[in-house]
């Protein structure tokens, strides 16, 4: 996976992970840039864990097709987070703790799933190619995982344990699947709030 010129990194300030700000990844047109970052957390015993960080990228495009909403607040933007949805973009996982591969995938699954309300022979086809990457698979700590929407039906999904990923595992092709995902981390009830708002924040700012 070819990086673009000489890295440059933000930091996701709760877990201290380093994301890239831009990069060229399988399968997308042109190089994203990172928008926003944030973190996963799950409470066990009143205990809150940090599970991974995570940071969205986007096609350089975006400005030029949300000129529509220049000059839009934050607030605003986090309200229909879904004027973004159409564009190329991926979101990139960063595991801060070792995690297997079943118990990974039910998460997800449980939080896909509810958002497809009567899911059709494809839904069931695509959410099985999706669980079959994880199955088995031990996830250690600093595992990258990169989930690209190249549009609102079909998705890349990449796994490493090892650095960047530099290929494809497996590619979803479902559009109730890939856009219940979407909704999974920036929909009205996110599973990551400050990712959803880092987003929002460096839209309106990009925006401006």
């Amino acid at each position: 996976m070819a990086v673009v010129g000489s890295p440059d990194y933000r930091e996701e300030p709760s877990t201290n992970v380093k994301f890239q700000t831009l990069l060229r990844l399988p399968g997308c047109s042109s190089p994203l840039s990172l928008l926003g970052t944030g973190y996963r957390e799950k409470v066990f015993a009143i205990i809150g864990v940090k599970v991974y960080a995570a940071g969205l990228y986007v096609n350089q495009s975006i400005l030029s097709t949300l000129d529509a909403w220049k000059g839009q607040s934050a607030q605003e933007i986090q309200d229909d987070s879904y004027l973004f949805a159409p564009l190329e973009k991926s979101l990139q996982i960063v595991l801060v703790r070792a995690v297997d591969g079943k118990t990974f995938w039910d998460a997800l699954d449980d939080a896909i799933s509810p958002r497809i309300k009567s899911p059709t022979p494809v839904d069931e086809s695509a959410l099985s190619t999706f669980r079959s990457i994880f199955l088995g698979r031990p996830l250690k700590k600093g595992t990258i995982m990169f989930l690209t929407w190249l549009d609102p039906t079909k998705m890349l999904v990449s796994v490493s344990s090892d650095g960047l990923p530099s290929a494809v595992d497996a590619t979803i092709e479902s559009m109730n699947v890939t856009m219940a995902l979407f909704d999974v981390f920036f929909g009205s009830d996110p599973v990551s709030p400050s990712l959803k708002t880092s987003v929002s924040n460096g839209l309106a700012t990009m925006l401006k």
